[in-house]
């Protein structure tokens, strides 16, 4: 099995060297160019690319893979909006993906986020490198007796769930599965209820929903209305569940009251490039970044060694499955 791996930083490099250990028959090459169709090109005599969540895999990128005899795309992520799948399927493409890896590595984030928005260490950080130790503007709300509101409770949801309870919260859930689990013998989740209860009753509200058709900007401009005035609002999931205007109009009108958000609308021109000496022309991401009460990350909420590591191994299971013929990592199998 050969591979080209696409759009590879350092850190790729090193968590996927140091698993081919354990898989002799890949072979590995790496590049820092991103997958498009302009550089589907170059894997011409590959048996399979690999792909983060930031590529275009989309209809003509994956008739020139497929030109070049290339069966399998490897998307080391949990999601694959970058995939156009109908498309793949009737080329005869597989797609895997990673289901999950160190949820508590993006709960964990979400949480980092919600404290630094809340109490504005971003800003007290800043100041005290500038001799200003003032602490005007800087006020924030103690989570402790507050109540939380964590939408989709799956792994990663579920684990933002024990840590707000251990931060002496209330936890509501929002789910179309609910995991009763939770409740009855984690003691996490409080209770189950629904969006519209969960925006009237929770002081933190944080996004670990699926993205499709139905959940498409469920935060816009209605569910905000019904939230409480200077709520903390938490986004590790997908930029698209937020409408960014409504979103942004929100906050000018104080409702809401602080932001922390690794995933937004605009993030794909920008995710892992280094665009500091660039004017960001007409840029929402822009807007974001000039509020106090705001803290953005670059899709930075899985970045650990560990989550690292079991991207890296999952994704050569999978090369190796379709290689041999044997199975897939389980719920990795996009097509």
């Amino acid at each position: 099995m050969k591979i080209l791996f696409y759009g590879t930083a350092s850190y790729d490099k090193d968590s996927f060297e140091k698993a081919l250990v354990k898989y002799p028959d890949v072979k590995i090459d790496f590049t820092e160019t991103n997958l498009d169709p302009m550089t589907a090109v170059l894997a011409r005599g590959y048996d399979a690319v690999c792909a983060f969540v930031n590529a275009d895999a989309g209809a003509m990128t994956l008739e020139i893979l497929a030109g070049f005899g290339v069966k399998l795309v490897l998307m080391r992520c949990a999601g694959f909006d970058a995939v156009n799948v109908p498309m793949a399927k009737e080329l005869g493409i597989t797609v895997t993906r990673v289901p999950a890896y160190s949820p508590e590595a993006i709960a964990e984030h979400a949480m980092g986020l919600a404290l630094c928005a809340n109490r504005r260490i971003h800003k007290g950080y800043i100041r005290v490198r500038e001799n200003d130790f003032s602490l005007n503007g800087l006020v924030g709300e103690t989570l402790h007796g507050k109540t939380a509101g964590i939408i989709g409770t799956g792994r990663i949801g579920a684990a933002l769930c024990r840590i707000c309870k251990g931060f002496g919260m209330t936890v509501l859930g929002s789910d179309l599965y609910p995991n009763q689990k939770l409740v009855d013998e984690e003691h996490v989740v409080d209770e189950y209820v629904d969006y519209d209860e969960l925006y009237r009753r929770s002081d933190l509200i944080s996004l670990h929903a699926f993205l499709n058709a139905e959940s498409y900007h469920m935060i816009n401009d209605d569910s905000i209305a019904k939230m409480k005035d200077g709520v903390i609002f938490v986004n590790t999931g997908r930029g698209a569940l937020v409408d960014t205007e409504a979103l942004i109009r929100g906050i000018r009108s104080g409702k809401i009251g602080a932001a922390g958000l690794d995933v937004y609308e605009e993030e794909n021109a920008n995710v892992y490039q280094n665009r500091e000496d660039q004017i960001m022309m007409h840029s929402v991401t822009a807007r974001l970044c000039s509020f106090p009460n705001v803290v953005m990350t670059s899709h930075q909420a899985f970045f650990t060694r560990e989550a690292l590591g079991q991207i890296a191994d999952v994704t050569l299971q999978n090369a190796v499955a379709y290689a041999n013929g044997t199975d897939f990592v389980p719920k990795s199998v996009v097509c």
